[in-house]
């Protein structure tokens, strides 16, 4: 995590930090300009962890965290149609060359929405893979919106969470100094989060793995 935190913080400092900036300026426009960029990134599967992170810097975690969550969840939801309807026979080839993806049509059979929220909890599976793996499976659109929606809740807080400390630190958001005070009460509440998300994590990883490994290739 510190090895993260820090990497990303100048990655941020190098070249996000013109961009958010802008998204920053942009007022009550920047939101809705981060939401668009933020689903053409995951429809063309550009990572958008350090997106993530520009929100908590640019918007701070309450803010940030509803922001993201509405983006990613419209470009998961955007990505998974484009799967179905427009690149079915591409992504199903794709699925055809790794067992475990494969695996997860027959999981889905059997586990409908709740196996795609324990695949959104679990790392098991990229957040980009996902959307465009689900696509070709039986799950339905809206039970595939909630349960990712619901299934990246506690990766987008900790990840806004960071963001805002690594904002803090990198000058960007505009906002006045934390205290030594207020920096302590914030590094107790990232701890506590990833604490929660890794126990969910863990715990679903489990989980998916017990159904996959269940299910016929």
């Amino acid at each position: 995590m510190p090895a993260f935190f820090f990497r990303n913080i100048a990655r941020m400092s190098d070249w996000a930090k013109p961009l958010l900036e802008g998204v920053a300026e942009l007022g009550p426009w920047g939101p809705a300009a981060f939401v668009g960029l933020y689903v053409l990134a995951t429809v063309c599967m550009v990572p958008g962890s350090l997106l993530t992170l520009g929100a908590g810097a640019v918007f701070g975690l309450a803010r940030g965290s509803v922001i993201v969550s509405v983006a990613a969840t419209l470009g998961a939801a955007a990505a998974f149609l484009v799967g179905r309807y427009l690149a079915r026979g591409r992504v199903a080839r794709r699925l055809e060359t790794d067992p475990r993806l494969r695996r997860i049509d027959g999981a889905i059979r059997a586990g409908g929405w709740w196996i795609v929220l324990l695949l959104r909890l679990s790392p098991v599976f990229p957040f980009n893979v996902l959307n465009y793996a689900l696509s070709v499976t039986d799950v339905r659109l809206t039970h595939y919106v909630a349960a990712s929606w619901l299934g990246m809740l506690p990766g987008t807080v900790l990840y806004v969470y960071i963001g805002s400390a690594a904002g803090g630190l990198a000058g960007l958001g505009g906002g006045r100094a934390r205290t030594p005070a207020e920096w302590a009460l914030f590094a107790v509440g990232l701890v506590a989060t990833a604490a929660v998300t890794v126990y969910l994590t863990r715990a679903a990883r489990r989980s998916i793995d017990k159904t996959l490994e269940g299910t016929q290739a």
